[in-house]
């Protein structure tokens, strides 16, 4: 990969770094449905489908970590932040992964996003079963439906609509090329 290549996906997983910081802000305006949008996911699923698996990987990892320190525990390290910086990371590897590995048609995007997506919140659940049961918690299994997919209903739908048309308008060559 050229030198010019990789500083623009640096740049961009920085961009997608800041959004994930930026956006629970945002959606945290609206106290009913805001948490439920999932904030963070959005930006980790298209730097994963367009910057790669290792940028995808790193921005997941750091983002909810970076921000729980920044902003004095929100979300809180532990479990949260730890579990959800496990979370993230998958969803970024497996979305450059799959999406490095499979055809750029629209329906191996869905593909590479529904899978990062199941992955991901099985990540995520064996996270929070570890954590919790090492603290003397528990974490059973309409726990990990009610945090992984009922609550989060609002942010799978979101992820499912926006996540594919924005890689189809922005994984262009024209798009991520530096101009000379």
């Amino acid at each position: 990969m050229r030198e010019r290549d990789r500083i623009w996906k640096m740049v961009f997983a920085a961009l997608f770094l800041a959004l994930a910081y930026v956006m629970p802000y945002l959606t945290g305006q609206v106290p009913q449905i805001g948490a439920m949008l999932c904030p963070m996911h959005l930006p980790v699923l298209l730097c994963g489908f367009l910057c790669g698996w290792p940028w995808g990987l790193a921005v997941g990892l750091v983002a909810p970590l970076l921000r729980s320190m920044l902003t004095g525990g929100f979300p809180p390290m532990f479990p949260t932040a730890v579990c959800m910086a496990l979370e993230l990371a998958a969803y970024g590897a497996i979305t450059g992964l799959m999406h490095r590995l499979l055809p750029r048609k629209r329906s191996f995007i869905y593909c590479s996003l529904l899978t990062a997506m199941i992955v991901g919140r099985m990540v995520w659940g064996a996270a929070m079963f570890v954590c919790l049961g090492a603290s003397g918690g528990s974490f059973g299994f309409s726990a990990f439906l009610a945090g992984a997919f009922t609550n989060a209903m609002p942010g799978i739908l979101v992820q499912l609509v926006l996540v594919p048309v924005l890689v189809m308008l922005l994984d262009r060559p024209k798009f991520l090329q530096p101009r000379d």
